[in-house]
């Protein structure tokens, strides 16, 4: 779902990969994603909405700078492990701002003082030390992903603080309200691809795609893809064994 804001903010591009090379298992990806959008219909967007329409805007905003005050652990030790610095400081810059001015978080101080927010996982750590995406695979409720982000997913997991709180009930709660949140957030572009003609699956999986790409160069890919998909062997009409 996180993936919508950056498709209209962005805008859309198509890359260059043929559909067989990038989608090797588009059949179970089509059934997975007609799961999740049906899951997305009949439970995240109703509760989306019912929180969006009972959530005073402020405290919509508070709760999504909560999380994102969350995130800023996962960036910092991704780009440690990517080795930037500068950018590493200006996570710790902005946990420890907010986290201490911005009262846990609620409040974003650190913008203020024109720290950078950044959008590191353990995915793109992956890809910056040279592993293939992988084929592009979609998630039951997670959505969109390939096969090394698919492995990325367990660091991201170990690395967000909530991940350690010992009540399991209310790790559980801090889970949900961050998902309700999000797909509150994105209400309006999720409204555009309904609108749109096009073929959705497509869509996303071409976006997706390419803003991985982006991200793992830092936003400078290079002119042509490079990076083989892994288990090519695997995926290959040949005989071989």
């Amino acid at each position: 779902m996180a993936l919508f804001a950056s498709l209209f903010l962005a805008g859309c591009a198509t890359t260059p990969a043929g559909d067989e090379s990038r989608d090797p298992l588009e059949r179970y990806n089509r059934a997975m994603y007609a799961f999740n959008e049906k899951v997305d219909n009949y439970v995240m967007k109703p509760l989306a909405k019912g929180y969006q329409a009972v959530t005073p805007a402020f405290v919509d905003r508070g709760v999504t700078n909560f999380f994102n005050n969350l995130d800023d652990v996962t960036n910092l030790v991704n780009n440690l492990l990517q080795f930037k610095p500068g950018a590493a400081l200006s996570d710790l810059g902005r946990i420890t701002l907010n986290t201490s001015l911005g009262l846990f978080g609620l409040v974003d101080v650190a913008s203020a003082f024109q720290l950078e927010k950044h959008d590191e996982d353990f995915g793109q750590t992956l890809g910056y030390w040279g592993i293939a995406s992988g084929p592009y695979l979609v998630l039951p409720f997670w959505g969109p992903s390939t096969v090394r982000d698919t492995f990325g997913l367990g660091g991201d997991y170990f690395t967000e603080p909530y991940t350690y709180v010992e009540d399991r009930n209310t790790r559980y709660e801090l889970f949900a309200l961050e998902a309700i949140d999000t797909r509150a957030d994105l209400l309006a572009a999720s409204r555009i691809l309904e609108r749109s003609t096009f073929d959705p699956y497509a869509f996303l999986r071409d976006a997706y795609l390419q803003q991985r790409r982006n991200q793992v160069f830092d936003g400078n890919p290079p002119p042509e893809p490079d990076e083989e998909f892994l288990f090519d062997d695997e995926f290959d009409d040949g005989d071989a064994e």
